[in-house]
């Protein structure tokens, strides 16, 4: 049971991904690589969650690994990697953390009894802190493998392929 339900999560980060590559105006030939690395970065959050690290360094691990393989798609996919990392990563944005931070931040502005304006300024704080690491974890994740392999185009990076020596021969 818990495998069907990790195959439905990574087919739905998929698409989640796809859906804003299509909002996005990428070309279609990259449609499926970018379903590829949605569900891959999506699913290794999930890991690192379910092994007890937590939500902002499994978001930080889902975009490195974006990052990484955005690099190396966009060398035989013929796109930048921009083109595939973004619409990747953008179905782990903490959309409910942020969407919880406003609540509370409209609820404080109320009339709020005294005895729970300590305990909803708490949850606000920690909702809005939690969006806000997610969302640097996430930049990072992405940004970092694209500057630190920067030095040339993504055209001019060779990548061994075993193929490569198989025809040559």
């Amino acid at each position: 049971m818990e495998w069907f339900s990790f195959l439905e999560k990574w087919i739905w980060l998929g698409f989640a991904a796809v859906g804003f590559a299509v909002l996005f105006n990428v070309p279609v030939r990259t449609l499926w690589v970018i379903f590829v690395l949605g569900a891959l970065g999506g699913s290794l959050k999930f890991v690192t969650m379910k092994l007890g690290g937590g939500i902002i360094l499994g978001s930080f691990f889902g975009a490195m690994l974006v990052g990484f393989l955005s690099i190396y798609a966009a060398h035989f996919r013929h796109a930048p990697p921009f083109v595939f990392a973004i619409p990747a990563v953008i179905p782990m944005v903490p959309g409910a953390f942020a969407y919880r931070m406003m609540l509370g931040i409209i609820h404080l502005t109320g009339d709020v009894d005294h005895a729970l304006y300590g305990q909803l300024l708490d949850e606000t704080l920690n909702n809005g802190l939690k969006a806000l690491f997610v969302l640097m974890a996430l930049s990072l994740g992405v940004s970092a493998p694209m500057l630190l392999t920067r030095r040339e185009s993504a055209k001019q990076i060779k990548v061994p392929l075993k193929i490569d020596g198989l025809i040559r021969k």
